[in-house]
């Protein structure tokens, strides 16, 4: 059983990386960097060899090779391989161990094969947004199963949990999930920098708005949808809509993270202010990034953000609904 929760450790810091990275790798605009999948330009790793480069140039006229962009997302992948034989690892190990989790292994097992086939399809469909955001998501679903199957064989003390807490964890959650959501589908249309200012967009507090071409989700194949295809509208719809929902989402919070400082046990009050911390720095890093008009290590880090803030929700639902009740 130690061995099962080293992997499980294992897994979830690199789950947390690969998550990190598939960003980095986005907001690099190398998503496309290797024009065919799981190979790249008929290859394992990268080709720099002339003669290799030539074949990948005939082979695919409409993608020029871009050694610095292929490389990047090859080491997504070749770090994504390494999660699912850890996964895999664990699915095998947990029908041998007694008393480690026997359904959850599984899920995850069917959970990374998807993700792989969303990954091809992130290639294939050319950074469709829908595809894109939604291996986005599954990147952080990932994350965070791992994250309950390794909580799920801690020991806890005898905190008792206050039981409106578990309602309102429950829904601050829900309204980070869908927060993360909007911040993808502004991420994979291109619409970071569609409200330059802040907290005004171009100068208005209501913009100008399309909502049905913004939150269109399916617009057809043999689109490239790199760089975007939206109009200035679309994107300013989206962006917006994605500041509006970090308003509720943080001012829920906030009450959350009250509420949570005012209990009686330690392990309440140490998760209100990690809560805090954590929601801190992520309106910081959005600020910021909006202000510096996205700088790629501002951008990434505002999707480990994310990562950081729904992890902590998650840990505080795990570990309330792990209580007794008071």
């Amino acid at each position: 059983m130690l061995w099962f929760r080293r992997i499980n450790f294992t897994a979830v810091l690199l789950c947390f990386v690969v998550v990190v990275f598939g960003a980095f790798v986005r907001l690099s605009d190398a998503g496309l960097g290797c024009p065919d999948w799981p190979g790249c330009y008929g290859h394992v790793g990268v080709p720099e060899a002339d003669h290799d480069v030539a074949q990948a140039q005939q082979a695919f006229p409409e993608r020029p090779v871009e050694a610095h962009k292929a490389w990047k997302e090859m080491i997504h992948r070749y770090l994504a391989s390494t999660l699912g034989f850890l996964i895999v690892a664990l699915a095998l190990m947990s029908t041998r161990i007694k008393g480690a989790p026997k359904k959850l292994p599984w899920v995850l097992v069917g959970l990374v094969v998807f993700q792989g086939m969303l990954g091809m399809w992130t290639v294939t469909l050319l950074l469709k947004p829908l595809v894109v955001t939604g291996h986005l998501i599954g990147g952080l679903t990932t994350l965070s199963l791992l994250l309950v199957l390794w909580l799920s064989g801690r020991a806890h003390g005898a905190a008792k949990a206050p039981r409106p807490l578990i309602g309102v964890a429950t829904i601050g959650l829900i309204l980070v999930a869908l927060q993360i959501f909007l911040g993808g589908w502004t991420s994979t249309n291109y619409a970071a920098l569609a409200c330059p200012d802040f907290p005004t967009c171009h100068y208005r507090l209501v913009p100008e708005t399309d909502f049905k071409t913004a939150f269109t989700l399916w617009h057809g194949l043999g689109i490239n949808y790199e760089h975007g295809i939206l109009d200035a509208r679309a994107r300013v719809t989206i962006h917006w809509m994605h500041r509006v929902g970090a308003l509720v989402v943080s001012l829920f919070l906030l009450l959350l993270a009250v509420a949570l400082l005012r209990c009686r046990e330690s392990v309440w009050k140490h998760f209100g202010q990690a809560v805090l911390a954590v929601l801190a720095l992520q309106i910081t890093l959005g600020i910021t990034t909006v202000l510096f008009q996205l700088p790629l290590p501002l951008a990434t880090a505002h999707n480990a953000g994310a990562a950081l803030l729904l992890s902590t929700l998650l840990a505080l639902n795990v570990r309330l609904r792990q209580a007794p009740p008071r």
